[in-house]
């Protein structure tokens, strides 16, 4: 199973957004994930390493190397298919990469 951290500002509205949105299109791709949704000033090196992919709503900088793909998510919270549909990609793509 592939593990996503989703994150937003508040870790309330938009980072669910994302993990609905991800969970249920990555569903329909055949993927088997699991994606949880937390307030990007939560997030410590060793919560990130437990991840295969990190899935923000924008570029975001830490004060440690993030080591796993990176998939900025933002644009799936304006449920437009043609902003969403390239993040998706993007996000297969990388599960895809990952030997799980």
């Amino acid at each position: 199973m592939i593990k996503i951290l989703a994150a937003c500002g508040a870790g309330i509205n938009s980072s669910h957004q994302i993990k609905t949105a991800i969970e249920e299109e990555m569903k329909k791709r055949g993927y088997t994930i699991k994606v949880d949704a937390v307030v990007i000033k939560d997030i410590t090196e060793e919560m990130m390493n437990q991840y295969d992919i990190f899935t923000p709503i924008s570029k975001t900088k830490f004060g440690f190397d993030i080591k796993i793909p990176v998939v900025e998510a933002g644009p799936i919270l304006y449920r437009i298919p043609a902003m969403a549909a390239p993040v998706f990609n993007e996000l297969e793509s990388v599960i895809k990469k990952i030997d799980k």
